[in-house]
């Protein structure tokens, strides 16, 4: 009995030493990821962005004997790549990764989202483009055309040049100078909606299937997308650059 234990003792410091002596590498078990399937030689096929996953389809058309007419979008990368040229300026198509770049204007109304949406990314790019907004109106101002309130009792507050852009500073001043409907028009000079991957509730009536708030939702997406692939200093330089200022608001920098 005493031998079999000694035995199995010996056994279990051994390979202890074994796997001490090994990398951690092969101790912990890796998480690879992948965009798109891999056949046998485990190349990749196809792009992620471009299909429906196979396992994701459902075993029968969910929208059998439907009335409602088809809706094209975009699946030409040459035509998304001058998209984001326009938005990004000259070298805007090398800025994001090709799956990035048509993940950040997927919706969630895509193929049932079965192909990503940018929900996460327009979450991010909406902090960033606020931020950037609070700041360009601390630092201007002007922009929101800000008085100070007469005081009935006749007193003087306390003034000081830097505390004079804290006026501008308020949720409603914000959210008029970045209104969804301004981010929208601006989506559209940027001609954003012929590449946005959406499918409307009405296809004959784009407006009212909510177009206004996917492209600012999108316009979100870009600048969360630019954050995550090239850092935040880059973002809040494009949120500047190509959506306060074409919307009035300058940040000096």
């Amino acid at each position: 009995m005493a031998s079999n234990l000694s035995t199995r003792a010996a056994r279990t410091a051994c390979s202890a030493s074994k796997a001490a002596s090994r990398p951690l590498a092969t101790i912990i078990p890796r998480r690879t990821f992948a965009t798109g399937p891999e056949s046998s030689t485990g190349e990749a096929e196809q792009p992620r962005w471009s299909y429906t996953p196979p396992r994701a389809k459902a075993p029968f058309s969910l929208r059998l004997h439907s009335k409602r007419p088809f809706f094209h979008v975009n699946s030409d990368p040459a035509l998304l790549d001058q998209f984001y040229i326009r938005m990004l300026g000259n070298g805007g198509d090398q800025v994001l990764s090709d799956e990035l770049k048509w993940l950040a204007v997927t919706h969630k109304s895509f193929d049932q989202g079965r192909r990503g949406f940018n929900d996460r990314l327009a979450f991010l790019g909406k902090r960033i483009v606020q931020l950037q907004a609070s700041l360009a109106l601390v630092q201007n101002p002007e922009a929101a055309n800000a008085s100070p309130k007469t005081d009935p009792h006749g007193r003087t507050p306390f003034s000081h040049p830097a505390l004079d852009g804290l006026r501008s500073l308020s949720p409603e001043t914000k959210s008029f100078l970045t209104d969804r409907s301004k981010l929208a028009e601006l989506a559209q000079k940027y001609e954003m909606q012929n590449v946005l991957r959406w499918t409307p509730r009405k296809p004959d009536d784009l407006k009212a299937s909510g177009l206004e708030l996917v492209l600012a939702h999108t316009m979100y997406a870009v600048i969360g997308a630019v954050s995550l692939e090239k850092g935040g200093h880059i973002a809040n330089k494009v949120a500047q650059e190509r959506i306060l200022e074409p919307l009035g608001l300058k940040t000096v920098s």
